[in-house]
């Protein structure tokens, strides 16, 4: 196989950022809500899930090692989405995405030859956020990581619209990954907050980049929404109905919905093969990417093994194994 193989979702801890935030005004109240949605049991799981997975979440060495052993030639690096903090002040923002570039770039940069990275930007302050992606491209990262909303902002918020005709401008990529979800305690069993909340939020994030005409304004947005793109693609055909429908859905974008899928990319941990089918059906193989939310328990530890699963034809599994990757990975 001349193409590499690319996995676009991979993260990296960053305790410098967390003992960055430890204990400033906000720290404990954003703890207490991230606890309140994820309830005590998922809580006591997941702390010695991360525990266990530190060495690869931080050690170049580990994670090349257990690269090889996935057959993986290329990672595309991005923060723990439990770095955001989009809880914090202006000044303490500007701080936790300097350090985040920096510190993700020097991850990259001991195994630049099979690691590219992606930084943060501050969503909840729309003025900072052209100079965060600015200084994140700086640092040689491909582009950012953001979640599906920020405090009291949507993605289609205008206040962003120079983030995007930025992004648009300097072909930047966007990773779009969740991090908590507003449906807050109705989730906090059974860790309904990810198997659930995480799909219902890039469904929402991604409604509101197609409704709101923000795809239409900047067309050549490279977004790269996580988790298949949750529950929408596979649920494509009600937006179409009520853009069809109802002058309240169709006004704000120009076309069907579903055309929109198209021109977003997705990556591939949608843990079903028939799941993965649809996906690609509805978005095109050229559309979807290969990922394993690597090393955590939600992801994959087989990324090549889910993908062969969906018995796809030869040339669509190799756009998704790595084909359409490269090409966006390249530094020109």
């Amino acid at each position: 196989m001349t193409t590499p193989t690319v996995d676009v979702h991979a993260h990296v801890l960053l305790p410098e950022v967390d003992a960055l935030v430890e204990g400033l005004p906000g720290h404990a109240e954003a703890r207490a809500l991230d606890a309140r949605r994820n309830g005590p049991a998922a809580l006591a799981v997941s702390g010695p899930m991360v525990r266990e997975r530190v060495p690869r979440l931080t050690d170049v060495s580990v994670r090349l090692a257990a690269m090889d052993a996935q057959g993986v030639d290329v990672q595309l690096v991005s923060p723990s989405p439990s770095h955001y903090h989009y809880w914090t002040d202006e000044d303490t923002a500007e701080k936790v995405y300097r350090l985040a570039n920096e510190a993700t770039a020097a991850h990259c940069a001991a195994a630049p030859e099979r690691l590219r990275g992606l930084g943060l930007v501050p969503l909840q302050h729309p003025d900072l956020a052209v100079r965060a992606l600015g200084h994140a491209l700086e640092q040689g990262l491909l582009g950012v990581e953001i979640s599906s909303h920020a405090p009291g902002r949507e993605l289609s918020d205008p206040a962003y619209e120079p983030f995007w005709a930025r992004a648009e401008e300097t072909g930047a990529l966007l990773f779009l990954h969740p991090f908590g979800c507003t449906l807050d305690e109705r989730l906090d069993q059974w860790y309904l907050s990810n198997t659930v909340g995480q799909p219902a939020e890039n469904a929402v994030a991604l409604s509101h980049l197609i409704f709101s005409g923000v795809l239409d304004r900047h067309p050549g947005l490279k977004v790269i929404a996580a988790h298949g793109g949750g529950y929408l693609p596979t649920h494509i055909g009600r937006s179409d109905h009520a853009w069809s429908a109802r002058s309240d859905a169709g006004a704000g974008c120009a076309h069907l919905p579903s055309s929109y899928l198209k021109r977003l990319y997705f990556d591939s941990l949608v843990h079903d093969p028939h799941v993965l089918g649809e996906l690609i059906r509805v978005a095109g193989a050229d559309r979807v990417l290969l990922g394993s939310d690597f090393p955590f328990d939600m992801g994959t530890e087989d990324p090549l093994g889910a993908l062969r699963a969906a018995r796809l034809p030869e040339a669509d599994f190799d756009a998704v194994r790595g084909g359409t990757a490269a090409a966006l990975l390249r530094k020109d």
